[in-house]
C-alpha cells in the first residue's frame, strides 16, 4: 500500500547498495516515500533504485565526515529537509577474537559501523532540529551481537555494543527536540553478509552447525512501520530475528 500524500517523508538509507539497506529503500519506495540511497559504489545504488522516480542516489563514505555533509548538503538542496535517517551502513570483518584481531581490521570496522553512525546521526539531527517542522526520525542498525557475541567477532560486536550507547544518547539529546531513535537489532537476516549461517555457523561451544534465517524482507516490513509512526510514539530497542536462531544461551 502507498503512503498518503500527508504521510510522504524523505529518507536517507546509508549502504542502500545491498541487503538490508536495499530491501528496507525498495519497500519505501513502494510505499511513497523519497529515499535518498548513499553508498560508497553508485553501480550498485542505481540497481536499488532500479529507476524508481522517488530514489536519489548520492555517492557516500559514512567513515568522512566531509563527505557525510556533502551528502547533507544534498538532501537539504533538493528537499529542504530530510524526515528519516536509516543508519545501516556497516562491515562484519574479518573473524578474529582479541588477541587476533589486526590494527587495519579493527580500525575498518569501528570507522564504519560507529563513526560512520555518529557522522550520520550527527548531520542527521543538525537538521531535523533546524527543519520546520522541527523533528524527525534515526533508526540505527544494530545487531544481535549487541546482546551477545558470536565467537571470535571481537570488532563486530564492540561496534554494536557501541551502537547501544550511541542510541541511548540520541535519545536523550534530542527527544526535546521532536526526534526519535530507534535501535533495530537483526538475527540471521538473509544476506551477503550473512550468507554461510545457513550451513556452518560457528557456536560458542566451538561446534559448528546451520542456524535459521529469515528472508530480509520481513526486516524491512519492520523498518517501514517503524517510519510510519507519528513522532510523538518512539521504539527506542526492537529485535527481529530467525526464532530458532541459538541467541539466548549463545555465551
Amino acid at each position: 500500500m502507498s503512503a498518503a500524500v500527508n504521510d510522504h517523508k524523505v529518507v536517507v538509507i546509508t549502504g542502500a547498495g545491498a541487503g538490508i539497506g536495499r530491501e528496507t529503500a525498495r519497500r519505501l519506495l513502494g510505499d511513497g516515500h523519497s529515499v535518498v540511497l548513499a553508498g560508497r559504489r553508485r553501480e550498485t545504488l542505481e540497481e536499488t533504485a532500479d529507476g524508481s522516480p522517488g530514489a536519489v542516489v548520492v555517492e557516500a563514505d559514512v567513515t568522512s565526515p566531509e563527505s557525510v555533509r556533502t551528502l547533507f548538503g544534498e538532501v537539504r538542496e533538493r528537499f529542504g529537509r530530510v524526515d528519516v535517517l536509516f543508519n545501516n551502513a556497516g562491515v562484519f570483518g574479518p573473524a578474529a577474537s582479541v588477541d587476533e584481531i589486526e590494527d587495519s581490521a579493527w580500525r575498518e570496522v569501528l570507522d564504519t559501523n560507529v563513526t560512520g553512525s555518529l557522522n550520520c546521526a550527527r548531520e542527521a539531527a543538525r537538521m531535523m532540529k533546524a527543519q520546520s517542522p522541527q523533528g524527525g526520525r534515526i533508526i540505527n542498525n544494530g545487531s544481535v551481537s549487541a546482546q551477545a557475541p558470536r565467537p571470535s567477532s571481537v570488532a563486530y560486536t564492540v561496534s554494536k555494543h557501541a551502537i547501544n550507547g550511541l542510541t541511548a544518547s540520541m535519545n536523550l539529546d534530542l527527544r526535546g527536540h521532536g526526534i526519535a531513535c530507534t535501535q533495530i537489532d537483526v538475527g540471521n537476516a538473509a544476506t551477503e553478509m550473512t550468507r554461510g549461517f545457513g550451513s556452518d555457523a560457528r557456536q560458542a561451544d566451538g561446534s559448528v552447525r546451520p542456524e535459521p534465517t529469515i528472508d530480509v524482507a520481513h526486516v524491512a516490513d519492520t523498518v517501514a512501520h517503524i517510519v510510519s509512526l507519528p513522532l510523538d510514539v518512539n521504539v527506542p530497542t526492537l529485535t527481529v530475528m530467525a526464532r530458532e536462531m541459538p541467541l539466548v544461551g549463545r555465551g
